[in-house]
């Protein structure tokens, strides 16, 4: 039995799937985006601190530990999807000042930590699977590439050993966030105060990557991103008492100012999104020891999932 969905699927049960029971008005296009930011102002009912807002709260629930939180704090999440023949990896990157960065697996279906992979020293703030390769953001804006096949057999072995990426990091115009939909990866650049700007790339079986023509215009703080066949769904945040957001947007859309734009009020510190068995996984940095001890408004130690239906 899936502890964790079956969790999920009674916190969320009967949701509105159209943005709960405190839907937007649609903004007309070209107008600022407003954020559903309705709360109890309580305590949350599964995770540390305040509610953030009853249409997150709606939607997700708590999922698997978060593995390594006190020395490592995670950025990105990735969906492994049939690593071992069958089950679906969750794959979260993190870093460590002064250290290696690492790859760290926890099985989707159960929870449970598979193993762990160093890699070279990087802020690691996205990851990306996808035909055969796993992407990594690198120094600057550069995103690195290794062979899944390579990390197979180190992800199965005991303790952190350590892997080597495949040639020469490639420069992007920015690599804050990574994600991957089929056969192709988004990458884009983060900023606190303005929209930013993502590109998508056609990732080859070498793991080579061709730049698609034009630019998709993210929200200002993104630090995630998924991609359905419907919608880009950013994950937004920036400082540790400061909550964060959930925007849906119509998948395709150059531009966020239209009208089927969604936003929601999320807990303080959301990092990577990614999606398995139709579930949505939601990391957070605020779990992290750097980051507890400075008291943010959440402290979340746990993954959050939801019906990504219900987004």
């Amino acid at each position: 039995m899936n502890t964790w969905k079956n969790k999920a699927a009674a916190t969320v049960a009967g949701a509105v799937v159209v943005f709960g029971t405190t839907a937007l008005i649609a903004p007309p296009a070209s107008a600022a985006i407003s954020c559903e930011t309705s709360s109890s102002g309580k305590p949350a009912s599964f995770y540390d601190g305040p509610s953030a807002s009853y249409a997150y709260d709606s939607r997700f629930a708590k999922g698997p530990a978060i593995p390594e939180l006190d020395t490592y704090t995670p950025q990105g999440i990735a969906t492994w999807y049939s690593w071992d023949g069958g089950n679906d990896l969750l794959v979260i990157s993190a870093y460590s000042d002064g250290g290696d960065a690492h790859l760290i697996g926890v099985d989707a279906k159960t929870g449970k930590h598979i193993g762990t992979v160093a890699i070279a020293p990087t802020h690691a703030g996205g990851v990306a699977i996808t035909q055969g390769w796993a992407f990594v953001a690198g120094e600057g804006n550069t995103i690195r590439k290794y062979r899944l096949s390579d990390l197979e057999t180190a992800m199965k072995q005991s303790g952190t050993p350590y892997l080597e990426q495949v040639g020469d990091p490639r420069e992007v115009y920015g690599a804050s966030f990574l994600t991957s939909y089929g056969n192709n990866l988004y990458a884009g650049k983060f900023s606190e105060n303005d929209r930013e700007k993502m590109y998508r790339y056609t990732v080859d079986t070498d793991g080579s990557l061709t730049t698609q023509s034009g630019a998709y215009e993210v929200p200002v703080k993104t630090q995630g991103l998924m991609v359905t066949d419907t919608h880009f769904v950013f994950s937004t945040s920036y400082g540790n008492d400061n909550r964060g957001n959930i925007y849906v947007v119509d998948a395709g859309a150059r531009d966020i100012d239209i009208s089927s734009t969604r936003c929601y009020r999320s807990p303080s510190m959301n990092e990577g999104i990614t999606e398995s068995g139709g579930y949505a996984y939601l990391v957070f940095e605020s779990g992290a020891a750097q980051y507890v001890a400075k008291n943010p408004r959440n402290v979340i130690r746990n993954l959050h999932m939801g019906p990504v239906s219900g987004l």
